[in-house]
Parts: C-alpha cells; sequence; structure tokens
C-alpha cells in the first residue's frame, strides 16, 4: 500500500495560493482515480484508490502545512506503510514554476511542512515530489510569498504543474519511481 499526501492548508482561504498545490495534485488524482469520497481521520481527509492495481491512500492533512507530518505519520502508523512508500507532494520555492523535481530522500530543504514529515516519521527517507513555485522577485517574506494567490501570468504554468505532477505519481505507481525520474524530473 501507498500513501500520497498532498501538502497543504486547509480553507477556501488558501485554496488557489502556491502552498496548496500538494492538495491540488491529490484532488486531480482523486478525479482521476474515480475517488468519491473522503473521510475525516488522521486530522486530514483520507481517500482510497486502486490505480495500477495498487492500494493506494490519498492524504491531504488538515494541519496546516507546518504540521502536515501529524497526519501523515499517524496515516501511515495505522496503516503500516513504511516510509518509503510514503510518498509527499508539496510546493518547493528552491525550484523555478515549471519545474518538477521527485527525489527518494534527503533534508526538507528548509520546508516546514517536510520538516514535520522528517520529525513524524523518523526519517528523512521517504519519496518527495517538490513542485517549483519559484522566489518572489520582490522581496516580499517568503511566508507571505507562498500564501499569496497565482498571478494572473502563472496560473496556466501552475496548473500544467498539477496535471504534469498527477502524471508522475501514475508513472511511479505504473513503471517505478526511478522511471517517473528519469522520464519528469526538470
Amino acid at each position: 500500500m501507498h500513501l500520497i499526501a498532498g501538502l497543504g492548508n486547509p480553507g477556501a482561504k488558501y485554496e488557489k495560493t502556491r502552498h496548496n498545490l500538494g492538495f491540488r495534485v491529490i484532488d486531480l488524482l482523486a478525479k482521476r482515480w474515480e475517488v468519491e469520497r473522503y473521510d475525516s481521520r488522521f486530522d486530514g481527509e483520507v481517500g482510497k484508490g486502486r490505480p495500477h492495481g495498487k492500494h493506494v491512500l490519498l492524504l491531504k492533512p488538515q494541519t496546516f502545512m507546518n504540521l502536515s507530518g501529524t497526519s501523515i505519520a499517524a496515516c501511515a502508523r495505522f496503516h503500516k506503510i513504511a516510509p518509503e512508500h510514503v510518498w509527499a507532494i508539496h510546493d518547493d520555492l528552491d525550484l523555478p514554476l515549471g519545474h518538477l523535481r521527485i527525489r527518494l530522500e534527503g533534508s526538507s530543504g528548509g520546508h516546514n511542512g517536510v520538516q514535520s514529515i522528517i520529525e513524524r516519521l523518523g526519517t528523512p527517507k521517504f519519496p518527495r515530489f517538490r513542485i517549483g513555485v519559484g522566489r518572489p522577485a520582490s522581496p516580499v517574506p517568503t511566508e507571505d510569498y507562498v500564501i499569496q494567490p497565482f498571478g494572473a501570468d502563472e496560473r496556466g504554468a501552475a496548473q500544467a504543474m498539477v496535471e504534469r505532477t498527477a502524471d508522475a505519481v501514475e508513472t511511479a505507481l505504473k513503471d517505478g519511481l526511478t522511471r517517473a525520474m528519469n522520464l519528469f524530473n526538470t
């Protein structure tokens, strides 16, 4: 079984922000896999799917970004899912908008949501799908920048990245993470 968690912040206020790309990928995967119901468990919204013959849980933590690990670790422990089968999808300031990078493990890179997962799982050895949002062009604090909606000139690229990331997740489930890395890492 795989646990695929999209990171984001709950509520309509954050729905279209840079920080919520993970939630948007989960929503697209749920639509593709015809996941019709989410249960409220583990401080999150959990849906079940069977793409490519695999048992998959889709999770949108409702703990707010910086505490995402609480929800993800609780779900993983309950379902006895090893960290290498816990996949995190999140925004990344260090990648330009339009870039995707899949990593099998690593540091948080300063991302508080990823740091929370590392702390709660007790390991940095879990795959992550890093979606580039770039850094602000003007001197805006990063904590404000990531909770701003995309500008009109960025929305198309952001939606394309949501679709590309969903394609990468499906490829990873079907053909393995290494294949997905070879095809989708930019």
